[in-house]
């Protein structure tokens, strides 16, 4: 039988960890289109490694519905969305015993984690989006109710005593003592979209505040001492506290933009209500046309690549999905092609995939064939 690999409990979720779980969603992003003719890759190509997929992680759920280990609530719910995405019935076996996994670690409070937890907002944000996945028929309307009170008090504000001109004010910490961060919060603005928060809902603006912040451009929206240090539009991982870039700093202390999360950070401006015109999104979308590739996670390397791989996919949807995209040479890509192949090329014989480069537990197989489930649904 394939067993998981079982990282320590206490570190499980530790900086840009998860990736967004969405479904297919229609965005008010608007502009002229990118140039290219329609994208759609082979299915015949993407089939059998979903089904291989698929089938590895059927062997490798846990009894009580749970994948790696029965506290790994995050885990759980970004392979039970992945299950969905890829096709699976909110009633097929499998997938109603990981759902029912993540109902019983709901907290009185609302949150959804197993006790102890100090990734409460990690857990129950990717466990919200799960439930929303598996609700079309609305069964778990009050799981992700209450689901969203909670991550609305974890949101850093006036209630954690700071002012709207702090660097933390507005993101997602991993709970409401923990510095705010990109990761964190990009995951609290899709939970919300996803729960129905609308663009201008309060919790939605804050995270804007932040998120704009987290933004190597200097301009209104971000006015740090490391705003126009590079000034290129990517994104670091943390404004708040002095700032902090999972990339370094440059000499003159200006701290690196890299790529997951320049693409979580777009993504999250779109999700906000940012539309393509906005300076902002315009910028981000600047730094990806510069940095485009799927060689690796640009200024990470290999860490962290198949995060990348799913936020790529997930913020070339919004943004190019029907369209070629085009780098800054002039170079058009059909990504979703070019995705799917680098993603086949990349899978192990038994279905799974994983990351030598073990940073964030890429070395998990559940976790990573998770992501790339999910990364191949924007492919279809």
């Amino acid at each position: 039988m394939i067993r998981a690999i079982s990282p320590s409990r206490n570190s499980l979720f530790k900086h840009c960890f998860f990736a967004l779980l969405v479904i297919p969603f229609t965005s008010s992003f608007s502009g002229a289109p990118y140039s290219g003719s329609t994208l759609v890759a082979d299915e015949t190509e993407i089939a059998p490694m979903q089904k291989k997929a698929l089938q590895f992680l059927e062997v490798t759920q846990n009894e009580d519905g749970s994948w790696t280990r029965s506290d790994a609530v995050g885990i759980t719910a970004l392979v039970t969305s992945s299950l969905i995405e890829t096709g699976k019935s909110v009633d097929d076996p499998i997938v109603a015993k990981a759902l029912n996994y993540l109902v019983k670690n709901q907290q009185p409070e609302g949150g959804i984690f197993a006790a102890g937890s100090r990734h409460q907002n990690y857990e129950t944000c990717i466990a919200l989006m799960a439930l929303a996945d598996a609700n079309k028929d609305g069964r778990f309307n009050q799981h992700i109710k209450k689901a969203e009170t909670f991550l609305r008090g974890l949101q850093w504000d006036e209630g954690e005593g700071i002012e709207s001109s702090d660097g933390a004010y507005g993101g997602g910490g991993y709970d409401s003592k923990q510095r705010p961060d990109m990761s964190n919060t990009q995951f609290l603005v899709e939970a919300l979209k996803k729960a129905g928060v609308k663009e201008d809902d309060p919790a939605m603006q804050k995270a804007l505040i932040f998120v704009s912040r987290a933004q190597n451009l200097e301009s209104v929206h971000n006015t740090l001492p490391f705003a126009g240090k590079i000034n290129d539009g990517g994104f670091i991982y943390t404004p708040a506290k002095g700032g902090e870039s999972k990339a370094g700093n440059d000499d003159n202390g200006g701290m690196r933009s890299y790529g997951s999360i320049t693409y979580a950070g777009l993504k999250s401006l779109i999700f906000a209500g940012l539309k393509k015109d906005d300076p902002r999104v315009k910028a981000a979308t600047d730094w990806i046309r510069n940095h485009y590739t799927l060689s690796e996670n640009p200024g990470m390397g290999q860490q962290g690549l198949f995060y990348y791989f799913h936020t790529f996919g997930r913020t070339m949807s919004l943004i190019s999905n029907d369209q070629d995209f085009v780098d800054s040479k002039g170079q058009k890509h059909d990504w979703k092609t070019e995705l799917s192949n680098r993603l086949r090329d990349l899978q192990q014989p038994n279905g799974s995939w994983t990351n030598p480069a073990d940073r964030w537990y890429e070395g998990d197989p559940n976790l990573v064939t998770a992501y790339c489930l999910l990364a191949l649904s924007y492919c279809d």
